[in-house]
């Protein structure tokens, strides 16, 4: 463990940002300070970039402008800035996106959770961000680095003066499942696939289904015993269309989605997942990277919004 080094993507760094945002120089200095040492000598993370869909929280493609996602730990957290109403873009504070639905205000500021990690300060639910037991820290070290850095502005708040971050993500989760669970489409969508209502019993029991729609190509299959094809697939295709051009004109700076998974309740609930940037697979191949483009042209994205094999020659 001790020889392998920390992974860094500052592309995926960069790109994680809102538009018009950079990724502050503090950031990618540390980046350059950390490359190379010892994974676990500071913290067990990577320096990479996502965005808030893959983040955990519930229907988060919405939220991309709102949050900069620097560092994944081991279990699926994320960390990283928030950009909520009336903080400062500049300097946002640093939350984490527990897996286990942990949602917490890190700290204050970029310097300020750069320090807590030299001074080991975190506690249970974020462990990763404390050296790993079978690694020789190097906190001292990012001690002396930061103290060698030109002195930046005062920090403007402390943790008591800052907003409620864990009420934000529990209130935003509550109100998007309330607005799925009340969706025309969606209860439209149930309705049509109620033969395939969960047998179970429990509240949480539901079943899978996987959709592809990129330019003219379709494809839905539910997921029993692996993806199949099922008999209403090519009923809900106008309906799900529908959805995707709905929700373009709600938030035209996502663009269209190319991907959704959802989930059929037992009391006719759907509750969807949107994918943005993953390259779905239509008849066993790759989506035409035609159709694609040509979704792109007719609903643009910022540039950093693009995935990397959309912009393919």
């Amino acid at each position: 463990m001790s020889d392998t080094p920390y992974p860094i993507d500052l592309d995926s760094i960069r790109g994680a940002f809102p538009p018009g945002i950079e990724a502050p120089p503090l950031l990618l200095d540390f980046a350059g300070w950390l490359n190379g040492r010892p994974w676990g000598s500071v913290g067990c993370f990577s320096l990479q970039g996502q965005f808030s869909d893959q983040a955990p929280i519930f229907d988060g493609s919405p939220l991309r402008d709102r949050f900069a996602l620097f560092m994944r730990l081991p279990d699926g957290s994320a960390v990283g800035g928030w950009y909520g109403a009336g903080l400062d873009r500049d300097d946002p504070p640093i939350v984490g996106l527990g897996s286990e639905g942990d949602y917490e205000l890190l700290a204050p500021s970029l310097d300020a959770l750069l320090a807590k990690l030299t001074s080991q300060q975190f506690d249970k639910a974020w462990h990763d961000l404390r050296p790993h037991d079978e690694v020789k820290p190097q906190t001292v070290e990012l001690a002396q680095w930061l103290a060698r850095r030109p002195a930046g502005e005062p920090v403007a708040c402390e943790d008591g003066e800052l907003p409620d971050f864990r009420g934000f993500v529990e209130k935003w989760s509550r109100d998007r499942e309330e607005y799925w669970a009340n969706h025309r489409m969606m209860a439209e969508l149930g309705w049509r696939l109620a033969a395939h209502l969960p047998k179970g019993r429990n509240a949480w029991d539901k079943t899978h289904f996987e959709v592809a729609i990129v330019g003219q190509q379709y494809e839905a299959r539910v997921l029993s015993r692996g993806p199949q094809p099922f008999e209403e697939a090519a009923s809900i295709e106008s309906l799900l269309r529908d959805l995707r051009e709905e929700m373009r004109r709600v938030q035209p700076e996502l663009g269209l989605w190319y991907a959704m998974k959802f989930g059929l309740y037992a009391d006719g609930r759907v509750m969807p997942n949107f994918e943005y940037d993953l390259r779905p697979t239509i008849g066993g191949e790759p989506a035409l990277l035609a159709e694609a483009k040509a979704d792109l042209a007719r609903a643009p994205r910022p540039e950093r919004w693009v995935p990397k094999w959309l912009v393919e020659t």
